[in-house]
């Protein structure tokens, strides 16, 4: 299985770098066997059925951009320079592993300055990150990262312009509470409170996981043979509540229907042992085309990389030629790729 079987030519006025308004409004591509219609989000209403069940990713997303002065004594006297950071994840020491530019000239001990609430000092330096201390915890450090940072936007939109004010509201789903993704669950985005409430009224069903995003996500796959690619490890969490929801969707006949692959990634890592179970921890699950999937029925998605880990999970569920297909047929149709395009409902049938 070569790094090549997962190509393909995507012309660049296709990367969406803003989504549609309101969100229901993007374009959905439905895929169910060997079908394919042109819908819109909004019409999952009559799409899903009575004891259908979605799951939902209920991640928030933090501001972990973050611009800084570094500050050091020289010759000359105290003398500044500026630093990007951009948080990756929390570490068992209560700080932070971050990415920093230029990392090089930083040095251990030394102090940044992001806002006149928010500083940190570097506590280790390693080859291709920094682990930052911050001068705030809790409540006050979410208050003063949420003044001072910036949202993570994915690099192939970041390419193309800076985030701004209106990126804190765009790149949130509106069912987020726990914090600590440094990507969003792009799927989730197209939801807005209209749609959820017109969904329960037709009988659908929903259940909520928690999977932070890592700035992982984004990684290349370099190598050829694709089996010997190693994912980025993410925390999440299945509740027994969680567990029982999906469960008695499943024996009363119900589909299950992640919203987003972190959701699809984190429900069947649940499933390892050979039925779903509760989970809590750390899942580096790889899903690839032979993956057999214990729980999800489908998939709601947006439209991905090529050569992604993303293009091989839903290969995955479609199968590779199908997907291939599926892409081809976007493509053509002028849908909107990436994480503020447009979705797509894949039902394997």
């Amino acid at each position: 299985m070569k790094l090549s079987d997962f190509d393909f030519d995507l012309p660049e006025h296709l990367i969406a770098t803003r989504p549609v308004k309101p969100r229901p409004a993007a374009r959905l591509l439905l895929a169910e066997g060997d079908a394919i219609r042109d819908l819109h989000v909004r019409d999952l209403v009559t799409l899903l059925k009575p004891g259908d069940r979605l799951v939902l990713n209920n991640t928030k997303v933090i501001p972990a951009r973050l611009s800084g002065t570094r500050w050091r004594e020289s010759a000359q006297g105290r003398v500044s320079a500026k630093v990007e950071i951009t948080l990756l994840e929390p570490v068992a020491s209560g700080g932070w592993r971050a990415l920093a530019k230029p990392l090089r000239k930083l040095a251990e001990g030394e102090e940044i300055v992001f806002s006149d609430r928010l500083a940190a000092s570097v506590a280790t330096k390693g080859d291709t990150d920094v682990v930052l201390e911050f001068n705030l915890t809790g409540p006050d450090f979410d208050a003063a990262l949420a003044a001072a940072g910036q949202m993570p936007l994915p690099p192939y939109i970041a390419a193309k312009r800076a985030p701004d004010a209106q990126d804190h509201q765009d790149y949130q789903t509106v069912f987020a509470r726990h914090s600590g993704a440094v990507a969003a669950p792009t799927a989730s985005l197209h939801f807005d409170a209209d749609l959820l409430a017109a969904l329960r009224a037709r009988g659908v069903d929903f259940t909520e996981v928690t999977l932070h995003v890592g700035a992982g996500t984004f990684l290349p796959v370099k190598v050829e043979d694709v089996t010997t690619h190693r994912m980025h490890a993410e925390w999440g969490e299945v509740s027994d509540a969680a567990v029982a929801e999906i469960t008695a969707t499943k024996a009363a006949g119900g589909r299950v229907i992640p919203v987003g692959t972190t959701a699809l990634r984190l429900i069947e890592s649940a499933a390892q042992g050979g039925k779903l179970a509760p989970w809590r921890g750390e899942t580096d699950i790889f899903i690839y085309p032979g993956f057999t999937f214990r729980v999800a029925d489908g998939l709601m998605t947006n439209f991905h990389l090529p050569k992604s880990t993303l293009m091989m999970l839903v290969s995955a569920l479609m199968g590779r030629d199908r997907i291939l297909r599926i892409y081809d047929h976007a493509i053509s149709s002028g849908y909107r790729f990436f994480s503020y395009g447009d979705a797509s409902l894949l039902l394997p049938g």
